[in-house]
């Protein structure tokens, strides 16, 4: 199955944004399967998938990767190579070369090995949608394999546009581009912040966590959990999940992080205090994100010595962990004269590889929603977004798949 091509033979720009959908006649949902193709919100008719999909961001490979594949993620918005040459270094510091490739090959293997053992025969497909293997590569590949009807997973866990709607919309273009809109049916797996087997890396890890800094000799009062997500736009916040939770400055987006972040203190640390942060923002200073962020964050903590970081927001730990957090935060909390810690994210252990296998089996077998695994107050999440769910705020919808076509 493709992997990375040589370097000579590596293309640098990613599919073109697709310009139209394939929507069968008297369907709703695009390029679906015909279990989804109605909209209906959770999809209860078992469908006899070919293959998985999964779908990374994708990262830079060496030093010449970082540029091209930093236009990549920021195309359309004109940004100059001179401003990107400032977020180039966090990879330049690594050699050029962003960890979460490695992540996903691991993840791929794990994931065909956990579907395996549960007894399901499906081969698994990665394609990213920032560099190498893009995705309209790896489409084109599975249809030449015979691969008919797709189910797709995404590496992010909560509803946003950069989360969910930006894949829904690649895939799109992967499609129009591999000329597979009539040839490929492509459904996706529910928003999975509340399955169990997300969630339990991170409950064991705050365990874990606050074990540490009392051994240290932290009292209990004395820390503080900061759970962490990336920050996106106020605007797009107030967006996701399609307004579900307008009464939620943050929208579904925060709604969901606070609903897991509450099951995670409940289980691991009862009565410890927490917060919800924020990090690695990006963009004109002038547009509001969410906050706090986690820098300033740490600097408020005047009353509290030690710090546990747990990055609830994030499937592995790629750049944004590892310079945001084990470099920044960490230096930011040192300064302040606080401990520090950060929680592992769940990368291949066995929980959450188990969680995988378990999203794609509901989809197999058509669960009923009440028999599916949610832990939170909030879920299980939808199969088929809604109209508008997670839209781009100021800017005109593109094409996007496994949603209703809006």
């Amino acid at each position: 199955m493709t992997d990375f091509p040589s370097a000579a033979n590596r293309r640098e720009t990613k599919p073109p944004q697709a310009r139209g959908l394939y929507v069968e006649p008297g369907a709703i949902v695009a390029s679906a399967t015909a279990a989804a193709q109605q909209g209906s919100p959770h999809v209860t008719e078992p469908v006899a998938y070919d293959a998985v999909l999964l779908s990374g961001f994708g990262g830079p490979e060496g030093q010449d990767d970082v540029l091209p594949f930093l236009r990549n993620v920021t195309r359309g918005r004109g940004i100059p190579d001179e401003r990107l040459e400032d977020v180039a270094q966090h990879y330049r510091a690594f050699g050029g070369v962003s960890p979460i490739n490695a992540q996903n090959r691991e993840l791929r293997e794990a994931l065909r090995v956990g579907l395996a053992a549960a007894g399901i025969d499906l081969p698994v497909y990665w394609g990213n949608r920032n560099w190498a293997p893009y995705l309209d590569d790896v489409l084109a590949e599975a249809a030449q394999d015979g691969v008919r009807r797709v189910i797709a997973i995404p590496t992010s866990a909560y509803s946003s546009y950069s989360s969910c709607r930006q894949y829904r919309e690649d895939w799109a273009d992967a499609l129009e581009a591999a000329g597979l809109q009539e040839v490929l049916q492509i459904d996706k797996v529910r928003q999975f912040f509340s399955h169990p087997g997300f969630v339990e890396p991170f409950v064991e890890g705050v365990r874990d966590g606050i074990a540490a800094a009392q051994r240290a000799g932290h009292r209990r009062d004395a820390i503080e959990v900061l759970f962490t997500t990336h920050s996106i736009p106020s605007a797009d916040a107030a967006l996701s999940g399609g307004g579900a939770f307008g009464d939620v400055a943050g929208g579904a987006y925060e709604a969901q992080h606070l609903a897991v972040a509450e099951h995670i203190i409940a289980a691991a640390a009862p009565g410890t205090s927490w917060q919800l942060v924020y990090q690695s923002r990006s963009g004109s200073p002038a547009t509001p994100w969410l906050e706090p962020d986690i820098n300033d964050a740490i600097v408020s903590l005047t009353d509290r010595s030690a710090v546990l970081v747990v990055p609830i927001g994030f499937v592995s730990d790629h750049m944004e962990v590892l310079w945001d957090l084990d470099r920044e935060a960490r230096e930011t909390a040192e300064a302040a004269g606080m401990w520090f810690a950060r929680a592992a994210t769940p990368g291949v252990q066995p929980a959450f590889v188990d969680a995988l296998v378990d999203l794609v089996r509901e989809r197999l077998l058509g669960r009923p929603v009440g028999a599916r695994a949610n832990v939170t107050g909030i879920g299980p999440w939808v199969d088929v977004c809604r109209p508008g769910c997670c839209a781009k705020a100021g800017s005109a919808p593109r094409p996007a798949i496994a949603g209703i076509v809006t």
